[in-house]
C-alpha cells in the first residue's frame, strides 16, 4: 500500500489500496462501472483512494487469450488488497463439450486464492417487500447470513467425468470433504453468529451422506467453544421449505458448496430481485486492514440485456460496501454506502427488474443502470453529512 491524496475529494492524505477489478463478461461491465463510482465517492469523502488494476477474466479472457484465466492475473488477485468482481458466463461456451468455458476461472480462483467461504447476506429493504413474490407478512424480521464452503464438496473432488462403459456412458461426480475444510468454515460461522442474534442454523444430509454425517459431527464438536451460540441441523431439504414458508426464522446459516449454492440462490427471491443482493467471498489470508476477499453481486451475466444500460447495478454497489467493511478496514464507509442504497430506493428510483416486480410504477422513478448508480453517489453525499453532524 502507498500513502496518497485523494485528488477526487480534494482531502487530506489518507490510505490508497491496491484493488484488482475484473468486470467480466455480460452485464458486468456495467454494474461494476457504477461500483467503482460509488467507491471513488466514498473514498472522496472518507479520506482514501484506490490504485485499480483491471484484469480479464470469464469469456473476455478466453476471446483475448484463449484460456478463462491466465497465471499472472491469478497472481495479480492474489496480490491486491481485494478483488472487485463482475460477472461472468458466455452463452458461445455453453456446449457441455467446449473444452474452455468461463466459469472455469471462478473456479480456479477461487480454489487459487483459498477462499474458502462464501458469505450472502439477506435483508428485505421495507420499500421493496411488494416486489417479492413472498407474501409481505411473512418477510418481518427477516435478516439472514448464509455461510457457504467454497472449495470442497462436488465442485472440486475428483474424479470428475463422463465416460464409456459397455452399458453406455455414465458420469460421475466425487463429493469429498477433510475434517480441515469442514472445521474451518463452521468456525467462522460460529463466530459470526456470534456477533449477531447467537443463532447457527446447520444444513446438511446427514439422513444420506457420509460426507454429512461428517459435517454434523464437527459442528456439534466446535459448539462446546461457543456456549452462546445456539445451534440446530436442519436437513437441506426441510431447510428449503422453511427459507420461504419462515424466513426470519434463520440468523446464520452454513452449510456446504452444493446445498449453500441452491439455498442461497433461493434465498435471494425474498429481496424482489437477484440485483439487490451482494456477496464476499473470503480466505484466511490477511491484508494490512482485514480479510483478503472477492466480491461480487450474486446474479449472473445476464447475456441478454448486457449493453442496454437497464442491469441493476445496487447488488455490485453493495458488494463494494461489503469489500470495504471486511478487507479495507472502512466501516463507516461501507455503512454509509448502504445507507445511501436505502435513501435512492425510498426516493422510488427503480431498475427495470424492481419495476417489473411491482408492476405498479406509480410514483417511482424508472432508471437504467447508470442514472442508478448516479443517484447513489448522489445520496451518499447526503447521507455522510448527515452521519457527520449528528
Amino acid at each position: 500500500m502507498t500513502e496518497s491524496a485523494n485528488a477526487a475529494g480534494g482531502v487530506s492524505p489518507g490510505t490508497v489500496y491496491n484493488l484488482v477489478f475484473v468486470p467480466g463478461d455480460g452485464i458486468g461491465p456495467e454494474v461494476i462501472a457504477a461500483g467503482r463510482r460509488v467507491l471513488e465517492a466514498a473514498g472522496g469523502i472518507f479520506a482514501f483512494g484506490f490504485d485499480w488494476r483491471e484484469v480479464l477474466i470469464g469469456g473476455v479472457a478466453i476471446d483475448a487469450y484463449g484460456v478463462p484465466m491466465r497465471k499472472q492475473d491469478l497472481g495479480a488477485c492474489n496480490d491486491a488488497d481485494a478483488v472487485y468482481f463482475g460477472a461472468i458466463g458466455d452463452p458461445r461456451f455453453d456446449d457441455p463439450k467446449a473444452k474452455v468455458r468461463p466459469e472455469q476461472a471462478l473456479l480456479a480462483l477461487r480454489q487459487g486464492l483459498g477462499l474458502y467461504a462464501n458469505l450472502r447476506p439477506v435483508t428485505i429493504q421495507s420499500v421493496l417487500r411488494a416486489s417479492s413474490p413472498v407474501r409481505e407478512s411473512l418477510l418481518d424480521g427477516v435478516d439472514m447470513l448464509i455461510v457457504r464452503e467454497l472449495t470442497g464438496g462436488l465442485y472440486f473432488g475428483q474424479p470428475s467425468e463422463q465416460r464409456e462403459t459397455p452399458a453406455g456412458r455414465e458420469a460421475v461426480d466425487t463429493l469429498t470433504y477433510t475434517e480441515h475444510e469442514i472445521r474451518r468454515v463452521v468456525k467462522l460461522a460460529f463466530e459470526l453468529a456470534r456477533g449477531r442474534r447467537k443463532k447457527l442454523t446447520s444444513v446438511d444430509k446427514a439422513n444420506v451422506l457420509s460426507s454429512s454425517r461428517l459435517w454434523r459431527t464437527v459442528v456439534e464438536e466446535t459448539k462446546v467453544d461457543y456456549p452462546d451460540v445456539t445451534v440446530e441441523h436442519r436437513l437441506v431439504d426441510a431447510c428449503a421449505m422453511t427459507l420461504i414458508q419462515r424466513p426470519a426464522a434463520f440468523d446464520v446459516l452454513v452449510t456446504e458448496n452444493l446445498f449453500g449454492d441452491i439455498l442461497s440462490d433461493e434465498a435471494s427471491v425474498l429481496a424482489g430481485s437477484l440485483g439487490m443482493l451482494p456477496s464476499a467471498s473470503i480466505g484466511e489470508k490477511r491484508t494490512a486492514h482485514g480479510l483478503h476477499g472477492l466480491y461480487e453481486p450474486i446474479h449472473g451475466s445476464a447475456p441478454d440485456i448486457a449493453g442496454k444500460d437497464i442491469a441493476n447495478p445496487l447488488a455490485a454497489i453493495l458488494s463494494g460496501a461489503m469489500m470495504l467493511r471486511w478487507s479495507l478496514g472502512q466501516p463507516a464507509a461501507a455503512e454509509a454506502i448502504e445507507r445511501a442504497v436505502t435513501a435512492v430506493l425510498t426516493d422510488g428510483y427503480r431498475t427495470p427488474d424492481l419495476l417489473a416486480a411491482t408492476g405498479d410504477a406509480t410514483g417511482l422513478r424508472p432508471v437504467g443502470t447508470q442514472v442508478m448508480g448516479d443517484a447513489v453517489v448522489a445520496a451518499l453525499q447526503d447521507v455522510s453529512h448527515v452521519g457527520a453532524t449528528r
